[in-house]
Formats: C-alpha cells, structure tokens, sequence
C-alpha cells in the first residue's frame, strides 16, 4: 500500500487512537467501579462486598456486547470497506458511550455497557487487519500488535487519568471523556485512512463458515479461560488497593498504570514473539502468568509485591493476547476479520468469567485475593488447552512436541505439532 510517510504514520497513530478508546471505556470501569456502586447499586452502603459484586455487571456486560458483537458485526461487514468499517464502528462507540454517561439507573447502564461493548471485535479485528496491510507483507503479528497498542497504552495513561476523573468530577464523566476520544478518532479515520475497496465475494456466509473448523473452537476456549485468569485479578484491582494493602484510594490510578505498563511491554513483545514462533510464545508465557497469579494471591496484600506482580500478571496476559490473535486468524483462513474479532470475544468471555467468578467468591467472604486463586485455574486451564491445540497440528519433533506428550499422554506421542 503506497502511502507517505506522515500519511502512514498518521493512519497507523488513528487506529491506535481508537484502540486507546476502547482500552480506556473498558478498563476504566475497574477503576470506577466503587464509585458507580455507591450511586447505582442500594444495597452497597450496608453490604459493599455484595454491592460490588452486583456492580461488577458493568464490567460483565461490555465483556458480553463484545462476545455477541464481534461475530454478528463482522460477519454483516464481510463484504464492507475497511476505512468504512471503521468509520462506523467510531461513530458507535461515540454514541454508546455518551449514553453510559446518561442512563439514570443501574439496570439502563448495565444496558449502556452492553451495547458500548458491540462494536468492540470488530474494531480491533479490521484495524489488526488494516495495520497490517499498512505495514507491509509478513508483518500480521506486529500489525495485530499495533492496534493493540493503543489499548495498552491506555491502560497506563486513559485508564488512571478516567479512574482519577470518575473520583474528582464523578464516575460519569469518564464516559463522557471516552466518547470524546471516539469523536476524535472518527474525524481522524475520515482524513487519514486509506481507502481500501470491500470484497464483493465475501458474505456473511462464507466468513462463518470458518467456525465449522474445531481447531478455531479450541483456540477460542483458549483464549475464553486463559484471559479469565487476568481478569479476575484486574476486575477487583480498586478493591485490592484499598482493602487488602491498606493503600488510599489515590493509590488506585498508580496499580492501574502499572498494570498498563506490564501491559504495553507485553503487548509488544508479544507482536515481535509471535511474526517467529507462536507455539515458543504460548509455552513460555502461559506458565509465567499461572505462577505470577498465584504469587499475587499470596503477597498481593504487600504495597511492593501488590505493584510487582500486578505489572507481571498485566504483562504475561498482554503477550498472550497478540499470540492468540495471530493464531486464529491464521486457523480462520479467509475469514481474517471474522478470527481477528473472535479473539476479542473470547478475550471478553474471559473478562466476564474472571470478574463473575472473582465476584462470586468475594461475596461468599473469601477477601479480595481470593479471585488471583480463580485465576490460576482459569490460566491453568487455558494452557492445557492451548497444549491441546498444538498437539493436533503437525510439525517435525520438538521440545513442545515432548511437553504436549507428557501433560496429555502418550496418546499424543505419535502426534506433531505446526506453529501457527
């Protein structure tokens, strides 16, 4: 794609921008997430850890937009524009945003939540997919990672600045400084943007005929339950802060930024792990975050060891997220766009059972560490399944080929395994 330099540059910095966004309205809300209780939720002045288990909905329910959004919405665009795709994707999230900020009650924002959450597949799907056309031949892995980056990086200065507006204005006004981000990033797109014709041949169809695939299945449970395991820690991080290291809640912007640091460093190393071998990266990374989310469980009640190894955990489940990505859009096949969203609908799934499942054993009293014990089974599980899903491909005999062996038995002796 021939575009100059500043013109590059520029339609590179707005597809990030977008990723930034949706970073900031989505993890925002963990840090915001006391705030919103206290106002929406009644039963949280006489039962806090109830009332933000209930609250935790919020997060649950963009985690839930996104898992039915990312197959609907790519599948409808099949046939779409990638510059025009985006354009209406920005203009979506301006919208549901403001109506987050507005709703009245907490039934219509959990409702506000889930339909800001649509968009979001599809989003980080068609910018993977227009970054990496933008970048050149052989580069899926880093474009994958450029339009994660803005994510990240929104996690180290969108997510403490939208926590520490939600405390000094009010939890609503960082919704509103969300849409504001998206309003940008629309007038942005429709300057810098290339523009790319759609593929008349593709149809809603053909793009979900990959899901006939089982190998597409088990790298989406991959991704379903391995994320879990991260999000059951973050969903409760302002809760951690305050109740567990004794902390003030000024405090609660600075883990939130640590934890985007861990995040932005592991979202490129991953990019740069997976364009050379997606079967190394998994097999490194998912131990480190399982051993990272235990240490979490036993020390995180320590100011130090709290900073630590929440950026460790950020940073082990961010170099998974590229990998997993440029797996399944490499199983998808044709259906890139449709394998780029669904990574980010299980990642979701993955928000939504870390933070119900981290809800649920608060709520029955077990303290604010406890969700880092969910997210070791979580995490654990996700790596079985990801050795499950390199042990039925086909490669000549290596290390991973013995590790996949060993954990599922010698049935898998005689089985190779492909890095894809």
């Amino acid at each position: 794609m021939q575009l100059s330099p500043a013109r590059r540059f520029l339609a590179l910095l707005t597809l990030a921008l977008g990723g930034f966004g949706i970073g900031t309205t989505e993890f925002a809300t963990m840090g915001i997430l006391p705030l919103a209780a206290a106002e929406l939720v009644p039963a949280f002045g006489s039962d806090p850890a109830g009332g933000i288990a209930q609250a935790g909905w919020l997060i649950s329910a963009y985690a839930l937009g996104v898992v039915v959004g990312a197959p609907v919405v790519s599948a409808w665009a099949a046939r779409m524009s990638q510059r025009t795709l985006v354009l209406l994707l920005a203009g979506a999230f301006t919208l549901a945003n403001l109506a987050s900020a507005l709703m009245p009650s907490f039934e219509l924002t959990v409702l506000a939540r889930f339909v800001s959450g649509l968009p979001h597949g599809a989003y980080f799907g068609v910018a993977a997919l227009l970054a990496a056309r933008i970048m050149g031949p052989g580069r899926q892995g880093a474009g994958v990672a450029l339009a994660l980056s803005g994510l990240t990086i929104a996690n180290i200065i969108g997510v403490p600045l939208g926590t520490w507006l939600g405390q000094v204005a009010g939890w609503r006004w960082t919704y509103v400084a969300v849409a504001v981000i998206f309003l940008v990033t629309l007038v942005l797109a429709w300057f810098a943007l290339p523009r790319v014709p759609g593929d008349p041949t593709r149809s809603a169809k053909r793009e979900l005929a990959a899901f006939r695939n089982p190998k597409l299945w088990l790298m989406i449970a991959v991704g379903c339950i391995g994320f879990g395991g991260f999000f059951a820690v973050y969903s409760y991080a302002a809760e951690i802060v305050t109740r567990e290291a004794d902390l003030p809640a000024a405090a609660i912007p600075w883990l939130l930024a640590t934890i985007g640091v861990g995040m932005t460093i592991g979202n490129v190393i991953g990019g740069w792990a997976a364009d050379r071998s997606i079967r190394r990266t998994i097999l490194i990374t998912f131990p480190v975050l399982i051993g990272s989310l235990a240490l979490f469980a036993l020390l995180g009640w320590h100011p130090v060891a709290l900073f630590a190894l929440a950026f460790l955990v950020g940073g082990a489940g961010s170099v998974l997220n590229p990998t997993i990505q440029a797996r399944i859009m490499r199983i998808a096949g044709e259906a890139e766009l449709l394998g780029a969203a669904t990574n980010h609908a299980a990642f979701n799934v993955g928000n939504a059972l870390g933070a119900s499942l981290g809800g649920l054993v608060i709520a029955a009293g077990l303290g604010y560490l406890a969700p880092a014990w969910i997210g070791v089974v979580l995490a654990g599980s996700g790596f079985l399944l990801a050795l499950w899903s390199l042990a039925i491909d086909r490669e000549p005999d290596t290390a991973a080929h013995h590790i996949v062996a060993t954990v599922l038995g010698p049935t898998t002796a005689g089985i190779e395994v492909v890095d894809r």
